[in-house]
């Protein structure tokens, strides 16, 4: 996250965007035949507060750390995979310390509302193996509930933002993806 100067993997891709949309979206397309033979796959996709910063900038997809951490992957693939069973749901953990802010300065996020990794687990658990939640994918989720929607990043960072959920976004998104990776 953050990282210092603009790097970009072999085939010309900001770092960012290909690790956190990209990777994903590839992975969860090779494991499709076998999420459908399921009948009831799931794909929980982690994502952070990011997806309040920015939404998917077409133009410059390199701008990419707060675009790719929308719910977008979920909703178009709660969409177009509905038909074999499979739903997907997206979700922040929370600020949970990890080497992963290493280039922000660290954590920012006050003592008070940071989480430990099983606080940050509590809610990708539920979301992968509830019964409640067949069939309902495309849906964004924080401190173990659905996230409410909010127009602009709060000083909580809490909630999702409406383009984070937009299932045109998400598909126009996915067909992007589906380009780049060929």
């Amino acid at each position: 996250m953050a990282l210092p100067s603009l790097e970009v993997t072999a085939r010309g891709w900001e770092m960012q965007f290909a690790t956190n949309f990209l990777g994903h979206f590839q992975l969860t397309v090779g494991l499709r035949s076998a999420l459908g033979r399921s009948g009831g796959g799931r794909v929980v996709s982690v994502g952070s507060s990011g997806r309040l910063f920015s939404p998917v900038v077409f133009d410059d997809l390199h701008f990419a750390f707060p675009q790719s951490a929308t719910a977008l992957l979920s909703v178009a693939l709660s969409n177009l995979w509905a038909g074999d069973g499979t739903t997907s749901y997206a979700l922040n953990p929370g600020a949970i310390p990890t080497n992963l802010q290493r280039h922000t300065g660290g954590l920012q996020t006050p003592p008070a509302r940071r989480k430990t990794v099983a606080q940050g687990a509590a809610t990708s658990i539920p979301l992968a193996v509830s019964p409640l939640l067949e069939g309902a994918g495309g849906r964004y989720f924080e401190d173990c509930d659905e996230a409410a929607t909010v127009d602009r990043r709060a000083a909580e960072a809490t909630g999702v933002a409406p383009y984070a959920l937009d299932a045109d976004i998400a598909d126009r998104l996915w067909n992007v993806a589906a380009m780049l990776i060929g």
